[in-house]
């Protein structure tokens, strides 16, 4: 066991469909527990620009922050986590791509079996997933009027975001905490891992849906105040 700095402050990153109210249950633990919580509304427009949007709001941080992504947030924080006020990152249900790697290219090759998420493409190339499965791909989990509150208020996923590809991977220079979503029907369990294995990460694992950050705060929070306390494995 290691140490590095304590933080205080925590940065949560949303994914792709969704937006930053999805955070307010482990909003609330943190803040309840004397966090300074920050969340980013990021556009998912591309990964360039939700990088600037992070790193606005990092910028604005008085000391050591662990910095947080779900999802499609994970490529997100890969390359913002760079700031210097960042002491940790934290994947939930993430992806965490190596150095010239993006969204794209960790799902071009899914595993035999593997669940396929119902991703519908506009005419401008922007993403949604499909209304009617929403719930079984993203929110198991949740209660089914939950469920149908995020298939309804989607934010459109940009190809600039998926396309993006990191630069300069956080997780090689900084201590990096994975929380594997066990039931997960948008990234697979088994990719989770392997990732969070590749960047050399702090594992925990819990049963839930891609949706874990909403489903299960307590889980999140628990793993971003380990992240925080400056104890790493």
């Amino acid at each position: 066991m290691s140490t590095t700095a304590q933080a205080r402050n925590v940065v949560l990153v949303h994914g792709g469909f969704v937006d930053g109210s999805g955070w307010r249950g482990v909003y609330d633990l943190l803040r309840a527990d004397g966090y300074r919580v920050s969340v980013v509304q990021n556009p998912t427009l591309s990964l360039a620009g939700d990088v600037t949007a992070t790193r606005l709001v990092l910028d604005a941080q008085d000391g050591p922050t662990v910095l947080v992504g779900h999802s499609y947030g994970g490529a997100v924080i890969s390359e913002a986590g760079n700031h210097d006020n960042v002491s940790a990152l934290v994947y939930v249900a993430a992806f965490a791509p190596d150095k010239d790697e993006s969204v794209n290219t960790l799902i071009a090759d899914p595993p035999p079996g593997a669940p396929v998420p119902p991703i519908v493409a506009t005419p401008g190339g922007y993403l949604f997933l499909d209304r009617e499965k929403f719930a079984e791909a993203f929110a198991a989990d949740l209660p089914a009027d939950d469920a149908r509150f995020l298939a309804d208020s989607q934010v459109p996923w940009g190809p600039d975001a998926l396309a993006g590809t990191v630069v300069n991977p956080a997780w090689r220079d900084k201590p990096s905490f994975y929380l594997v979503a066990g039931d997960d029907r948008m990234i697979p369990p088994p990719a989770q891992r392997a990732m969070a294995e590749r960047a050399g990460a702090t594992v925990a694992e819990t049963a839930a849906s891609h949706s874990v950050y909403v489903s299960k705060p307590a889980d999140v929070a628990a793993l971003i105040a380990e992240a925080a306390s400056g104890a790493t494995s």
